[in-house]
Formats: structure tokens, C-alpha cells, sequence
């Protein structure tokens, strides 16, 4: 029996994933999460086979959570599921130990071939996000230029542009609010930027906004959080 914990933080989205994952023959769903800290809980309670991530979560999100998995003493396995296909996405949880990478676009038999060949000790990315990687290497694409972000900085650049306070960064992260204002600032230099409102402006003008947020008032509401200032 392949034993599954789904993470996202839409209840309908996880409970109908739930449902077609438990359909599949000798799949069962042993645990759910909404958060980044519940996924990483349930996988070190549970010992899952596989763990299907989202990426925008509240708290520490999915990228943070799948480095946490991959590290610990786990035979557990990543799988991102997401509608999130914008680069530098998918190469920031491949990076972080996701052993797979689906959008919310696939059908349920590619959903099916992917547990598998995860189960079996493979790794599976969609053929969306497989074209654009592939494209990557042959630099058959305008480079997003969150792509010189570290992960750290990443996880840290979703969460200052999904109108987290450095506090609240600070606590999900386990990290003190001077190293969180360190990483804005280097983030700020690395992109040629100097506040919060240029990061989410930047975010927008490269479709990341929408994706970050889930919602079409994303970016006005994004804007106007970021010009109030993150204070800790």
C-alpha cells in the first residue's frame, strides 16, 4: 500500500485530491495538512510513502516544507502539486528535494503514473513543466530574474509579497527578524530593487502575483499591504 499525506490549504481542493489519490489501487490518503508546519508534522508522524505538496501555504509554504522533509530521516517523497508552472517555481522545489512536479491542470492517470514512479524511486515532472525546464537549458527563455534567488530568499520573497511582517516571517522560519530584514535587503540588491512595493510590482509585472495571492485582487491588495511597510 503506497500511504499518501496531502498538503494544501484549500479544504475542497485537498479533500476532492484525497478522494481520487484513495480511488487509485493500493493508494490510501493517511493524513491531510494545510499549512507548511502540518505537512512537515504529518510526514514525521506518519512516515509517509509520499507527501503531495502545494507551494503557497500560509506559514513557512510548501518550498520550506519540502527542504525540512527531504532533510529529515525519512523515506518520504515530494511530490509539488500546484498551480503554480512560472519560473522559477518548479526549479526552487526540485532544488529543495521534491522527487516531482505536477500543475492542477493534469488528468487523473497521469496523477496515478506519477505516484507510482515517485513509489518506485523516480522522479516525475509533468510535460508542462518538463517542456520549460528543457527550454531552460537550451536558454529558449527570458530568465525570470527571480531565478538568481537562493532558496532562502525565495521562501522569504513569496512571503514578504503575500503581505507576511517580518514578524510573522521570523516566526515560521525560526529565524530572528534582523536576519529576515538581512535577507530583504540582499534580496532588494540582488534584483536592482530597494522596497517592498518594487518587489511586489516586480512580482506582478511577471505573472507571480496572482499565483502568490489566489485571487484577482491580488496585486492592488498586494501593492497597497507592501506600501503600509512589513514591520517587525
Amino acid at each position: 500500500m503506497i500511504r499518501v499525506v496531502v498538503a494544501d490549504d484549500h479544504t475542497l481542493i485537498r479533500k476532492a485530491l484525497c478522494g481520487l489519490l484513495n480511488a487509485i489501487s493500493n493508494v490510501q490518503v493517511v493524513g491531510e495538512a494545510a499549512t507548511g508546519e502540518q505537512a512537515v508534522q504529518q510526514a514525521r508522524k506518519l512516515q509517509p510513502d509520499i507527501v503531495f505538496m502545494d507551494i503557497i501555504m500560509p506559514g513557512m509554504g510548501g518550498l520550506e516544507a519540502t527542504q525540512r522533509i527531504a532533510q529529515q530521516e525519512t523515506s518520504s517523497a515530494v511530490i509539488a502539486l500546484t498551480a503554480c508552472a512560472e519560473p522559477p517555481f518548479p526549479a526552487q522545489m526540485l532544488k529543495a528535494g521534491a522527487k516531482g512536479y505536477l500543475t492542477k491542470n493534469i488528468d487523473l492517470a497521469e496523477l496515478e503514473l506519477a505516484v507510482r514512479r515517485v513509489f518506485a524511486g523516480k522522479r516525475y515532472v509533468c510535460n508542462e513543466i518538463a517542456q520549460d525546464l528543457a527550454s531552460y537549458a537550451y536558454d529558449e527563455h527570458v530568465e525570470s530574474p527571480f531565478a538568481v534567488l537562493s532558496h532562502r530568499e525565495m521562501q522569504i520573497m513569496m512571503m514578504v509579497v503575500g503581505c507576511q511582517k517580518v514578524s510573522e516571517i521570523s516566526g515560521s522560519l525560526h529565524l530572528s527578524p534582523k536576519t529576515v530584514n538581512s535577507y530583504r535587503y540582499r534580496i532588494f540588491d540582488k534584483l536592482n530593487i530597494s522596497s517592498d512595493v518594487e518587489l511586489v510590482l516586480l512580482a506582478v509585472q511577471h505573472g507571480m502575483v496572482s499565483t502568490v495571492h489566489k485571487g484577482p485582487a491580488a496585486a492592488p491588495r498586494a501593492v497597497a499591504a507592501a506600501a503600509l511597510s512589513h514591520t517587525a
